[in-house]
């Protein structure tokens, strides 16, 4: 009977430690444009400037482009290529619809689509990511490199006052976070047989 506390004792331990990390490495899912998705905008690029206003953005979120293949794509550029619309030296592209951007790092970032003329009627988006908040990424959890679905540049290092590279925050996986609990769930069961 001592050793059936015991075991339903850890098996309690470990679900609250498993919700509990999985708590700290939650994530918001931004279907870009909402409804209208990732399209020429009707009325221009006041439409998807308008729908970044109403979001907030951290490093691990995801952006959803939902578009169909053939007839848009996706391509993240930097500020000098946004502004007059041009891809010749595009940071990611990814012509697949939906598309999934995993936001890896903070700062501005700015989403065009390549295909003619779409870029100059509407069809770009700016947005602000922030760095993870406190919660995001706890002590009591190892972060991880979250999976990208498109390509990104390589992450510049800051110096620390040593002179030695400091690499940029981490943030938790999403496939760490959903496989954790189920793992404590599987060992606790296998505990009881």
């Amino acid at each position: 009977m001592v050793g059936l506390k015991s075991t339903v004792v850890a098996l309690v331990v470990m679900m609250v430690a498993s919700f509990r990390l999985q708590s700290t490495v939650a994530q918001t899912r931004h279907s870009v444009g909402d409804a209208l998705g990732w399209t020429i905008p009707p009325g221009g690029a006041a439409a998807y400037a308008t729908w970044a206003s109403q979001q907030t953005f951290t490093v691990g979120d995801t952006l959803v482009f939902n578009f169909t293949t053939g007839l848009h794509n996706v391509a993240e550029v930097s500020q000098s290529e946004y502004d007059p619309c041009t891809s010749t030296n595009t940071l990611s592209l990814n012509p697949s619809g939906p598309t999934t951007v995993t936001l890896t790092r903070p700062g501005t970032h700015y989403y065009i689509c390549t295909m003619v003329s779409h870029c100059q009627i509407g069809q770009k988006l700016t947005i602000n990511v922030s760095p993870p908040t406190a919660t995001a990424i706890s002590p009591q959890s190892t972060p991880l490199s979250p999976p990208s679905t498109i390509a990104t540049p390589p992450s510049t290092f800051e110096l620390s006052p040593t002179g030695s590279p400091i690499p940029p925050p981490l943030s938790a996986s999403p496939a760490f976070a959903a496989v954790v609990p189920v793992t404590f769930l599987a060992v606790a069961l296998a505990l009881f047989y």
